[in-house]
C-alpha cells in the first residue's frame, strides 16, 4: 500500500469508535432477544464482525499492529431461520462430487448399459463406449443418484464431498415452476437440517486421537470411501 493510500490515525480511531458503538448495540440486541434465533442478535453480529474488520485492516495499515479478536464464521452453524414454523412442503438439495478415477471402467459399464437396453441403440452403445459425455448421460440416465452413489467405483468414479439440505416452504412449487434454474433460490436461512460428507471431517478427528489411543484401538476403516458426517439441524 503506497503512503497516499494509507488511512490516517483520525480514520483509525473513528473506526475504533464504530467497534465500540456495534458492542453496544449488540449487547443491547442479545438483551432484549425473543429466541434463540432472533433477527436483531444475528444482524448486531454481523455489523459487529464488520465494524471489528475494518478497525483491524485500519490498524494494520496505520500502525502495523493486529487486534487480538477472531471473529467466528458462518462455518459450523446456520444462519438464522426465517421460515414456516410448520412446513407445508420440503426441498431436498443435493451435492455430490465425484473424480473419474478410472475413464475406461466408466466407459466399459456405460457400454455394457446401452448394449443391454430393449431398444436399438447400436449407435448409443458405440458412442458410450468412447465418449466420457455419452458415458455419465448413459450411467446417470439408468442408475439412480442413491445407487450411483452406493457403486461408484463400479462406475470408475472417486468420492469427493457432498451435501444434503433439507429446505422448508410454505407450500410445493407448480409444476415445472423452478426447473429452468433448480439452484437459484436456495436461502440458508429455510434451512430444517443440513447433512454434510467430507474427508476433512476424518482428519479433524484424526488430529484429536494421539498415537497411544491408535495403538490400543480397533479401528475398521472399511473400504477408506465417503469421508467423515457433518450434520447441523434445528434446536
Amino acid at each position: 500500500m503506497s503512503d497516499a493510500a494509507q488511512p490516517t490515525a483520525a480514520e483509525v480511531r473513528a473506526a475504533a469508535e464504530a467497534v465500540k458503538a456495534a458492542l453496544d448495540r449488540h449487547l443491547a440486541a442479545v438483551e432484549r432477544r425473543t429466541g434463540d434465533d432472533d433477527p436483531a442478535v444475528y444482524e448486531a453480529f454481523n455489523a459487529l464482525a464488520s465494524a471489528a474488520e475494518t478497525y483491524d485492516e485500519l490498524l494494520y495499515d496505520h500502525y502495523d499492529e493486529v487486534t487480538p479478536f477472531e471473529i467466528p464464521g458462518a462455518d459450523g452453524s446456520l444462519p438464522p431461520y426465517t421460515g414456516p414454523d410448520e412446513p407445508h412442503a420440503l426441498s431436498l438439495l443435493i451435492r455430490r462430487d465425484y473424480a473419474v478415477a478410472e475413464p475406461r471402467r466408466l466407459l466399459a459399464q456405460a457400454r455394457r448399459v446401452a448394449e443391454t437396453g430393449d431398444e436399438d441403440v447400436t449407435g448409443a452403445a458405440a458412442k458410450a463406449g468412447v465418449s466420457p459425455l455419452a458415458a455419465l448421460g448413459v450411467l446417470f440416465g439408468e442408475y439412480e443418484p442413491d445407487e450411483i452413489a452406493s457403486r461408484h467405483k463400479d462406475f470408475g468414479l472417486e468420492e469427493g464431498d457432498s451435501t444434503l439440505w433439507v429446505v422448508a416452504a410454505d407450500e410445493l412449487p407448480e409444476p415445472g415452476e423452478w426447473l429452468n434454474a433448480p439452484f437459484d433460490h436456495a436461502d440458508p436461512e429455510r434451512i430444517v437440517c443440513r447433512f454434510d460428507v467430507s474427508s476433512v471431517f476424518d482428519e479433524e478427528d484424526d488430529a484429536d486421537v494421539d498415537d497411544a489411543d491408535i495403538a490400543d484401538a480397533d479401528i475398521d476403516d472399511g473400504d477408506g470411501t465417503g469421508g467423515g458426517t457433518a450434520g447441523r439441524a434445528r434446536a
